[in-house]
């Protein structure tokens, strides 16, 4: 095939991707609803996975401080061969059965905490374990797999699946399998956010502005919110730490 010929294959084996979320969509409603509780209940989110399904996991989780002003242990990402499976692959790790349960007691699990478990084949044992250890201590669980009636989702107390079909390469799940992963998460983390009240409209009035590009969007934001010009916000920002809902509150505006 030409590059051309590789590249419209692709797209059109990814809109299976778009029907699989749309078939999914009560389902990741109810792991939503689930993370919002969690969260406001000061519980954490915490995400378990292996090989591209961890990576997709720790991405999500690493973007939701700086998005939405957050703890960065509110939303954790637990991934087979620890922290540096991140970056560099450790395919053999996704075996190990109790590595899980060791990383799951290590960041002391409890019951006002979820537990999200993400494996496109719906069997990896590191995940499955986990889900089935969360179980043990109470805690609430969902599995997301990629296939039909597998062992994470019959684990765990809630199931998405995703049903993206067969890979172009086949059994490369980092395509179709790990799109719709990365989609499910955004939905569920983000979700959770709108409902806990971190959202005004459709602002991210919680961003921590750590550069000049999101320093320059909290002044849009509270322009957008406040009667007050550019300047006038960039002034009630740098009085108010960068905080854009102590500013609103500054000029009589609810946040």
């Amino acid at each position: 095939m030409s590059a051309e010929e590789i590249v419209r294959l692709m797209n059109e084996e990814e809109m299976a991707v778009m029907k699989a979320m749309h078939d999914a969509e009560a389902a990741i409603s109810v792991a939503a609803r689930h993370a919002a509780t969690a969260f406001q209940s000061g519980g954490r989110v915490v995400y378990v996975g292996a090989g591209t399904s961890g990576r997709v996991a720790t991405m999500d989780a690493a973007e939701m401080p700086p998005t939405f002003g957050i703890d960065p242990d509110r939303f954790l990402a637990v991934i087979a061969g620890g922290p540096t499976a991140g970056e560099t692959a450790v395919e053999s790790a996704e075996d190990n059965m109790s590595a899980s349960v060791r990383a799951l007691d290590e960041i002391e699990l409890v019951e006002r905490d979820i537990l999200i478990g993400i494996a496109a084949s719906g069997t990896t044992p590191f995940v499955v374990s986990a889900v089935k250890h969360a179980r043990r201590l109470g805690v609430w669980t969902c599995g997301i797999a990629n296939n039909r009636n597998t062992p994470l989702l019959l684990a765990a107390d809630h199931a998405i699946l995703l049903d993206t079909g067969p890979e172009v390469l086949t059994g490369s799940t980092r395509l179709k399998a790990g799109t719709s992963q990365k989609l499910v998460l955004n939905r569920i983390s983000t979700a959770a956010m709108v409902l806990s009240g971190k959202v005004i409209e459709n602002l991210m009035v919680d961003v921590k502005p750590s550069n000049t590009k999101l320093k320059e969007r909290c002044v849009r934001i509270l322009r957008d919110l406040a009667p007050v010009t550019g300047d006038e916000a960039n002034e009630l920002l740098q009085q108010n730490g960068w905080n854009v809902r102590r500013a609103l509150d500054a000029v009589g505006v609810r946040a």
